[in-house]
């Protein structure tokens, strides 16, 4: 056997081997969530949808289950504005870091991108501490009660977006980037106003990092805990909802059919970014 013969073979046996490491607790998820069991463990027992649709205990699927459709409600909610809010403001950051020049520019872009090295506990301690001490103040000096600076669902999408929208913007500027100017120039010189040339012509060029920007922000604030936990009120998300369960009741196969439900429309989802970027064709 050559070496060339060995050094193929090693590499494919640890190819095989690292793609079966990240699939397996996915897969073993999946399984159970199918298996006619009160517990999420062999033996098999049977194949069954009641941790889906059942709608009597003990079997109550998650279709039924009142409290983690709320939560993915909530989480649904959450992940919607924090998206919708980080493709906005990492478009106006894309125009602002690649089309104007201004004192400190590579100062301030380390600063966007900072977010993303801090752990998400110390971003949800910080942001739980800085608003309650903002709310708090403004309460004893004015009178005046800022609910939305106590957990709940405004403060989760603000301490989300605080380091989602820095995803979305790097992705955007990637985009912005790779733009022929010229076009705009003569768009320009044919007589074309600002908001139309950026309507019809630069817009329609970032649509594709736009899109797969805020696919990715609502995949990241979905199914975001660290930063979340810190700053939950009343209306808990799922992943803050499933945390509670775990606790609680302990690991239970109702939890295996969610975790695989999240993972078809994870994948759908990164399908759909992958399709709108390559079927866009480049300006």
């Amino acid at each position: 056997m050559t070496t060339n013969t060995v050094f193929l073979t090693s590499y494919r046996l640890y190819v095989l081997a690292f793609f079966i490491f990240l699939a397996a607790p996915l897969v073993a998820a999946g399984v159970f969530a199918f298996n006619d069991s009160l517990f999420p463990a062999l033996p098999w027992r049977g194949f069954t949808l009641d941790w889906f649709f059942s709608d009597t205990e003990p079997k109550l699927g998650m279709f039924h289950d009142r409290r983690l459709l709320r939560g993915l409600y909530y989480s649904f909610v959450i992940a919607s504005f924090v998206s919708l809010l980080s493709v906005f403001v990492g478009t106006c950051n894309a125009f602002l870091f690649v089309r104007c020049n201004f004192p400190a520019k590579n100062f301030f872009y380390i600063m966007m991108v900072l977010p993303l090295v801090i752990p998400g506990v110390i971003l949800g301690i910080s942001i739980l501490l800085l608003a309650s001490t903002v709310a708090n103040g403004v309460e004893e000096t004015l009178a005046l009660e800022l609910d939305f600076l106590r957990p709940g669902i405004i403060l989760v999408v603000l301490g989300q977006f605080s380091f989602i929208t820095t995803i979305t913007s790097l992705v955007i500027i990637a985009r912005l980037r790779k733009f022929d100017e010229s076009m705009e120039e003569a768009a320009f010189n044919l007589g074309a106003s600002r908001p139309r040339v950026l309507r019809t012509i630069t817009l329609p060029f970032l649509f594709p990092a736009m899109a797969a920007g805020g696919i990715v922000a609502f995949l990241v604030s979905f199914e975001n805990f660290n930063t979340t936990l810190f700053l939950v009120g009343s209306e808990a998300p799922l992943t803050i909802t499933m945390y509670d369960r775990m606790v609680k009741v302990g690991s239970t196969p109702v939890l295996n059919a969610v975790s695989f439900f999240l993972m078809i429309g994870s994948a759908l989802l990164a399908l759909i970014s992958i399709f709108v970027q390559r079927d866009t064709p480049e300006t």
